[in-house]
C-alpha cells in the first residue's frame, strides 16, 4: 500500500513555533511522500472547557496556517473533524474494543486529570485515545506524524488494530508513529525543561505574535551558566533548545548548528537565532493574513471534508459489516 499520512492539530490555543517546526514546516515534504489527510481536531477540543468563539476562531486560524504553510487543497484533504460524521460513528463502535485499564494508564490523561477534581473530569477526556484511534483507522493511515507526547496514543491504536483484526480478520490498517528527527520537541523559552505548549505567553512564540515581539522573546530566552554555545540538554537546556530551533529552521543537523556557533557569545547567538525565526515566519504570516482576508479557507475545508468522507465512510461500512451491524441503506 502507498504511504497514506494522517495528522491533526487540536484548536485549543494559539499555535506556536513548536507547531510550525513540528508540523507546518514539513507539509510540502509530506505532500510529496504520499496521500495526505490533515484535520483540525475540534471534537477533541471539547474534552476540556473552551469558549465557543475561541474554538471557532482557533479552527479558522489553523486552517489558514495550514494553507499559508503551502498546503495544496487540491492535493491534500484538509478538513474539520466535526464535518466528517464517521469519526463520531466509529468512536461509538471502537469504544467497546479498548479497555478502561488501558485508558487510565495514558500519560496525558493522568497529567491532565491530576489537576482537576474527580467530579470535573469528563468522559471525553478519559476516552480521548479512543477517538484519536478512530481518527487514524478511518483513513487506513499507515504514517502518523506526531510529537513525542502522542506516540503512546498511536501505540494504543496499534493494540486496537491487532485486537480487532485478530477477532474479525484483516479489517484495519496498521499505523506507525513518526516523529521529526530534529525539532521533535521545542521547549519553552522561559523554562526550557517544559514543552512549548500554547499556554506560556513569555515562553511561547505564537505564530500570530508581531515580528518584534518574537525577536524580543528570543533575546529574553533563558540561557545557562558558562559562555559556550553547546548542545547539552541536561546542563544547557536553554542553549540546546535554541540550537534545535535554529537547526530545524535551517534544515541542518544539531552538530552543524553547534559548529556554526562555536565561537559565538550568547547575545550574538540569540540574535542570529531570532533572525532565522523571523526570516521564516515573516513571509508565512503575510500569506496567512491574505487567506484570512479572502476567507479561502472555507472552500478548502468543504472540499477536504467531501474527500475525507468518501474514504472514512468506506472504512466505517467495512467495520460495521465485520462486527455484524446490519446496514439497511
Amino acid at each position: 500500500m502507498a504511504e497514506r499520512i494522517l495528522t491533526g492539530i487540536k484548536p485549543t490555543g494559539q499555535l506556536t513555533l513548536g507547531n510550525y517546526i513540528g508540523v507546518l514546516k514539513n507539509l510540502p515534504k509530506m505532500m510529496d511522500r504520499g496521500e495526505c489527510f490533515i484535520f483540525i481536531a475540534d471534537l477533541h477540543a471539547l474534552t476540556l472547557p473552551i469558549e465557543p468563539k475561541v474554538l471557532k476562531d482557533n479552527s479558522i486560524d489553523i486552517a489558514s496556517f495550514y494553507l499559508a504553510a503551502g498546503l495544496d487543497p487540491k492535493q491534500v484533504a484538509l478538513f474539520l473533524q466535526s464535518d466528517v460524521s464517521a469519526h463520531a460513528e466509529m468512536n461509538a463502535i471502537m469504544q467497546n474494543y479498548l479497555y478502561m485499564g488501558e485508558l487510565s494508564r495514558m500519560t496525558q490523561f493522568k497529567e491532565k486529570s491530576a489537576k482537576m477534581k474527580e467530579s470535573g473530569i469528563g468522559l471525553g477526556l478519559f476516552a480521548y485515545p479512543v477517538l484519536m484511534a478512530c481518527d487514524i483507522i478511518l483513513y487506513d493511515a499507515n504514517t502518523i506524524p506526531v510529537g513525542e507526547d502522542q506516540v503512546q496514543h498511536v501505540e494504543l491504536t496499534r493494540n486496537l488494530v491487532n485486537r480487532f483484526n485478530q477477532r474479525y480478520g484483516n479489517i484495519l490498517q496498521m499505523p506507525k508513529a513518526v516523529t521529526p528527527k530534529v525539532g521533535a520537541r521545542i521547549m519553552s523559552l522561559s523554562d526550557p525543561t517544559k514543552k512549548m505548549s500554547k499556554s506560556d505567553p513569555k515562553g511561547d512564540i505564537y505564530l500570530k505574535d508581531d515580528i518584534e515581539v518574537i525577536r524580543k522573546k528570543i533575546m529574553s530566552a533563558v540561557t545557562d551558566s558558562g559562555s559556550e554555545v553547546k548542545y547539552d540538554v541536561e546542563n544547557k537546556p536553554g542553549i540546546s533548545n535554541l540550537l534545535i530551533i535554529y537547526a530545524s529552521l535551517k534544515d541542518i543537523s544539531i552538530k552543524e548548528a553547534e559548529q556554526h556557533f562555536k565561537d559565538y557569545r550568547y547575545g550574538d547567538f540569540k540574535k542570529e537565532v531570532a533572525q532565522a525565526v523571523i526570516d521564516e515566519l515573516e513571509p508565512f504570516k503575510k500569506r496567512y493574513e491574505k487567506i484570512i482576508a479572502s476567507q479561502s479557507y472555507v472552500e478548502a475545508l468543504k472540499d477536504g471534508a467531501a474527500k475525507a468522507s468518501i474514504l472514512a465512510n468506506k472504512t466505517l461500512n467495512r467495520v460495521k459489516d465485520a462486527v455484524g451491524l446490519f446496514r439497511a441503506k
